[in-house]
């Protein structure tokens, strides 16, 4: 009797309790990580050869590389919307010598005045240089009086390329489909928000423009990417382009040359455009 009552306080004594199962878990932590597949272990030459076969590939560079050339030095506009100091000024306020008609080829048939080119019903015009990667800044007001409605109102484009629009029109408070308002990538991206001022209230566009690439048999291996900002918001956010920006079809690439010119359109109302300059990136 009294070696019955001896064992059964030995079993207890918490601490040996606890001990037994901590040995018990312990034992099944082993058996386990024993089970599982153990990681490859690599040597030191084996790892340098893997490195050395990224790098020649492309898909890695020298920590410690830095870049051989120093950035250009250019001295910016005195305030925002100037033009920089590598930018090529497309129009200044005086005159259209560095545009075209689209409709005959001949001189642009805009009237200027004020500092402002304004749309005369005379057609399409473009700029004599042509362009690929670069970014744009152009300014533009919609009509002070309001008429029409919809892609009716105060209706252009500022055509990339000669190919790819970003859609200029009066969207205040004047509802339409919405990848056709205004800063949208037309019938293709709608703007991440409407940045749009009243109208008669001259408004910027700032776009960054990655032209597309086209192999030697005309299919096109990267397709063209644009950034905007309206007014200093950020409405497209480097989206891809998926082809010429029609209105009564899908977009599809057709293939070009590397650069083409800068497209302002004829939509039959009165825009007004002022301080386009450009820069070839």
């Amino acid at each position: 009797m009294m070696h019955f009552i001896a064992k059964q306080s030995r079993f207890r004594n918490p601490l040996l309790i606890v001990a037994v199962v901590l040995l018990i878990v312990g034992g099944s932590i082993a058996l386990t990580r024993a089970q599982q597949p153990q990681q490859p272990q690599y040597t030191p030459q084996q790892v340098e050869e893997v490195r050395k076969k990224a790098m020649e590939m492309g898909l890695l560079r020298p920590a410690n590389e830095a870049p051989k050339k120093e950035p250009t030095v250019i001295t910016p506009g005195a305030k925002p919307g100037d033009p920089p100091s590598d930018a090529i000024i497309l129009f200044d306020g005086k005159d259209l010598s560095g545009w075209k008609s689209l409709r005959d080829g001949g001189n642009a048939k805009w009237l200027v005045q004020d500092g402002y080119m304004q749309v005369t019903r005379t057609g399409d015009i473009a700029t004599k240089q042509e362009f690929g990667d670069c970014q744009l800044h152009i300014e533009w007001a919609t009509p002070a009086e309001v008429k029409g409605e919809s892609q009716g109102r105060g209706n252009s484009g500022v055509f990339l390329m000669g190919r790819y629009e970003v859609q200029v029109l009066d969207s205040y408070q004047n509802p339409t489909y919405f990848h056709g308002q205004a800063a949208s990538v037309y019938k293709q991206h709608a703007p991440l928000v409407n940045a749009s001022r009243k109208p008669g209230e001259w408004q910027t566009y700032d776009i960054i423009f990655t032209a597309p690439v086209f192999d030697e048999i005309g299919n096109v291996t990267r397709r063209a990417r644009v950034t905007v900002f309206h007014n200093g918001v950020l409405v497209q956010n480097n989206v891809e382009i998926y082809g010429e920006t029609w209105h009564d079809r899908a977009p599809a690439y057709i293939p070009h040359g590397p650069t083409g010119p800068i497209k302002l359109q004829d939509h039959g109302n009165p825009m007004r455009f002022r301080n386009i300059w450009v820069r070839k990136l």
